[in-house]
């Protein structure tokens, strides 16, 4: 049996939405200038995305939420990922039905995931013990992390967490893509556009191919929420970000290490991403379990 699963109407709306939000509010020019300084929230544009119902999404209307569902959230944190918006997105959103102000944007949540914390000098509110956390020279300039001295370095494997991560890890492998194919088709050598080299043309390929089945993996496991899709989405998702961002930064050449080109704060954000909920591994085991447990 075929399973095609297809955006309704109203979530290629919401996508699209989101998407011109960040263009307005995050674009290019915000990122850049994030990055040349010290990570600092833009509380205001906290506020905004609140008052957007980006953190309420999932929470009833009764609650003051918009009453959506995992696709919808998944659609979204791919927006955000693409985008490279900074800040515990993740964590607020799901603390968006406990915690106070979290919904709309007026709380700023923290979460401890393992020994790590994201942005923990920004919060309001922090869920988990961040007792005795010491500051961390990030790899992204964009994401600030603490270290909690003795915390078990297992991470959280919630399924809607792991999921949300791996809808951001999407959103960066096609933004990379679109960065490779954008460049290979301006850039120029030998009177001739990168792009037309085979060795350039298999790079942009397998870039595509990795993010769209990382894409059918993550809109699958969406619909379902069955644990070993989850872990499946994570580890296709994964590795679409990270080897695409690698892959994209080949394309660009040296210009891609450059303060000016966006190549390297995705790589260095996927390498954040990708260690939280203890990374990979747990993944592999979720999978590998589901698999020897027989049909």
């Amino acid at each position: 049996m075929t399973v095609r699963f297809r955006l309704t109407e109203d979530q290629q709306a919401l996508r699209t939405w989101v998407r011109r939000l960040l263009e307005r509010r995050w674009d290019a020019g915000a990122l850049r200038a994030a990055a040349a300084g010290p990570a600092r929230l833009d509380r205001e544009l906290w506020r905004e995305l609140g008052a957007a119902g980006l953190f309420a999404l999932r929470l009833p209307e009764t609650e003051g939420g918009a009453g959506l569902g995992l696709p919808e959230a998944v659609l979204v944190f791919e927006e955000t990922g693409r985008a490279l918006l900074p800040g515990p997105l993740l964590a607020t959103h799901l603390a968006a039905g406990t915690v106070p102000g979290a919904a709309t944007g007026r709380t700023v949540v923290a979460g401890v995931d393992g020994p790590l914390v994201e942005w923990l000098d920004a919060a309001d509110a922090v869920l988990g013990d961040p007792t005795g956390a010491v500051p961390l020279r990030s790899a992204d300039p964009l994401t600030p992390l603490h270290r909690v001295p003795g915390a078990a370095g297992g991470g959280t494997a919630e399924p809607v967490a792991v999921l949300l991560t791996a809808a951001e890890q999407l959103g960066t492998a096609a933004r990379a893509c679109e960065m490779a194919v954008q460049h290979a088709r301006a850039r120029e050598q030998f009177g001739r556009p990168i792009g037309a080299f085979q060795a350039v043309k298999h790079l942009c390929a397998d870039m595509l191919v990795r993010a769209e089945t990382a894409r059918a993996a993550v809109y699958a496991a969406a619909v379902t929420a069955a644990p070993a899709d989850v872990a499946a989405a994570r580890l296709l998702a994964d590795e679409a970000a990270l080897r695409g961002t690698r892959d994209c930064l080949q394309v660009h050449g040296g210009m891609g290490f450059t303060w000016e080109a966006e190549v390297h704060l995705h790589l260095k954000r996927a390498w954040v991403r990708a260690r939280r909920g203890g990374g990979g591994a747990v993944a592999e085991e979720a999978l590998a379990a589901d698999l020897l447990s027989g049909p």
